[in-house]
Formats: structure tokens, sequence, C-alpha cells
């Protein structure tokens, strides 16, 4: 399961060598005009897990950041965003990946905390699918709907050969993989089954779903995309990221404009870019309109307290975070993630002052 994510990450860490002193230069300018303190040296250490969407961004960011911060260790452990925030909620992590806002049946572990949301990445959760000869399928969302309900069980049951004429689908039962962990992915993916599937999708969205009993469940989007890669007539929701470190096939899906679009990095930043942020910085990427946006994208957020227990603390926290917001954002789409929209980035950016206040 790990060694997907970590494959990833090692090839990413020898595309950072080449670009190590040019990020270097740059963040320190970013990191200090957003509270930062890259001019001046740290040392300590900042825990943090969660979000297995943002793990391979965040193993090699943390790499990166050694050449700005080298006595800071900075230390992020997936687990999926429901780990995320019950680590933080407990005291165990000093930030939380989180591809999900916190639910309201959480709220009371934080025991009345400001919790501030750090946006850091983008990026599209792709219907990953296994089938030998088969490329271009195109999905909609009341299909999808069907199919991770166990409603449609042979890929070529005439729902999805309606949508994909002169595409010979064979009739192999469909496996279902998701989630077996409590996971942003999934409240984002199921959020995208109820808004474009209204009155078809029936299991509601959460971070954790009652899926079908024959469906099979991995551990983070690396032991999801390890299903489908395995396993014939599977079908995942697995993160662009995931999905293209794991060499498989995706389709297209139906948007709210009524296109057929592939995810990518570009049409994740379409999405994105027609979202509705609130004050808070939470917003939606789901289902956003634009000819270009693809349906099934999401975002993820570093959660942090606002209140620190310590001076250190704060100030690590706005390096590193910092940096995410700024320098490290370059090392987005080589990995396959979409960076923020810049409006969005500078809210973040500037927000970073109120941690520690």
């Amino acid at each position: 399961m790990q060694r997907v994510r970590t494959h990833g990450a090692v090839m990413a860490g020898a595309a950072l060598t080449a670009m190590a002193l040019s990020l270097a230069a740059c963040s320190s300018s970013s990191s200090s005009s957003g509270g930062g303190s890259s001019s001046s040296s740290l040392s300590g250490t900042l825990n943090a897990s969660g979000s297995t969407f943002q793990l391979t961004f965040q193993q090699t960011a943390i790499q990166s950041f050694k050449s700005v911060q080298p006595s800071m260790t900075v230390n992020y452990g997936g687990g999926g965003s429901g780990k995320g925030r019950t680590d933080l909620s407990s005291g165990v992590v000093q930030f939380a990946g989180s591809d999900s806002p916190i639910p309201s049946d959480e709220t009371a572990s934080f025991k009345g905390k400001t919790v501030l949301y750090f946006p850091v990445v983008i990026g599209p959760i792709t219907m990953s699918y296994n089938l030998s000869g088969v490329t271009g399928l195109k999905l909609t969302a009341p299909v999808i709907a069907d199919i991770f309900q166990a409603k449609i069980t042979k890929w070529n049951d005439s729902a999805i050969t309606a949508l994909n004429p002169g595409v010979t689908l064979p009739s192999t039962p469909i496996v279902i993989a998701r989630r077996s962990d409590s996971s942003g992915t999934t409240a984002n993916f199921s959020q995208f089954l109820v808004e474009g599937a209204p009155g078809v999708w029936k299991l509601g969205s959460s971070s954790t779903i009652s899926w079908p009993a024959a469906s099979r469940g991995g551990n983070g989007n690396g032991g999801v995309a390890q299903i489908v890669k395995t396993t014939p007539g599977a079908i995942g929701y697995v993160d662009y990221s995931d999905a293209k470190a794991s060499g498989l096939s995706y389709a297209s899906v139906k948007n709210k404009d009524g296109n057929y679009v592939a995810p990518s990095i570009s049409s994740a930043t379409s999405a994105a870019d027609n979202a509705t942020v609130a004050p808070n910085l939470t917003f939606s990427s789901v289902w956003t309109p634009g000819a270009q946006s693809y349906p099934v994208t999401y975002q993820s957020w570093d959660l942090v307290y606002q209140k620190q227990s310590s001076t250190n603390t704060t100030k690590m926290l706005k390096a590193y975070i910092g940096y995410l917001l700024g320098a490290g954002q370059q090392l987005l789409p080589q990995l396959n993630y979409a960076p923020l929209p810049a409006s969005l980035d500078q809210k973040a950016t500037a927000q970073l002052s109120k941690i520690g206040s």
C-alpha cells in the first residue's frame, strides 16, 4: 500500500534536486511575507497526520523544506483525514491534513478551540478502472452512483454501453474498490454523487459509507489504487496523483455543464476557480460549473489551532505552512496535483498571521 506513495515521492525527490536552489531562494521571501521565519534559523519538530491525498506532496515538501530550515524536523503520517482530525483534537499532532471540513459530529472533540483552515492542494478524484483493452470510458454521475450501490453489476450493462457507443465492453463483473478508513476522499466523492445524482444516490455523504457487502476496502488512496490495479473488472475512486503513479486507466465524467471532461491538473484548476470560498477558507470544488471543470475535484487543508502552546511552535507552523503556500506550490504540477488559485493562496498566506494570536 504505502509502497506506491513512497515510490512516487522518491521519483519526485530526484526531480527536486535540480530545483532546490531556486525553491530555497523564493521560499525565503514568500514565507517571511506570510509571517513565517525562513530568514531566521528554527529548531524543533512538527508532527502531523491525516489526508493520504496530501501524502506525496507532504513527503516531497518536507524534503525540500530542509534547504530552508535544516534544523527543523517535520513528520507527516497518512492514516486518512479522519485520523488526522482525531490526532489534532487529541493533541497528538501540531497540524492535520484533511480533505473535508470538520464534520458536525466531531466538533465537540475540539473543545471550543478555534481551528484555522489552510488550503494547500487541489486535485481530481479519478474513476479508475481495470478493463483490458478498454480506453476512453465515459461515465455520468447517475451511472457511477448505481455502480457504487451495486445496482449495475456488469461492465456491459446497457446503462454503461449507452454512454460509450463504439466501445466493446465485456460482461466482466464489476468489483467496487473503496476506502476502508475514514476518508476525505470518500466524503468528497460521495458529495459529488449527492449533487450530481440527486434521487439516485441513496448512501449519503460522509467520511465513511455503508458500502455494498461485496465491495473491497483499501487503506488510503494507495490501497484503493492497488486493488484496482490487481483486480480485473475493478473500479475505484482514487486521487489523480496516485492513479497516475500506479498507471491506472480512468474515465471522463460528465460535468455540471453537460461536457465529458477527463481528470487533469487544468480541469481541476477550472473547478476550483469556480468554487465559492467561505470566510474561513472552506469551500467545495465538487460539481462546480464551467465548461472544462472536472466534476469530481476536491481540495485538502492543513488544520491548525489558532492558539499555540509555545512561541517556537507558532514560528515553526508559520514557516512550514508558509512554505507550502509559497515555494511549495511550485512542486505540485510535477506531482500531478493542481496548485491553489492565486486569490485563494493569497488569502491563506494572509491568514498565517492568526496562528498563535
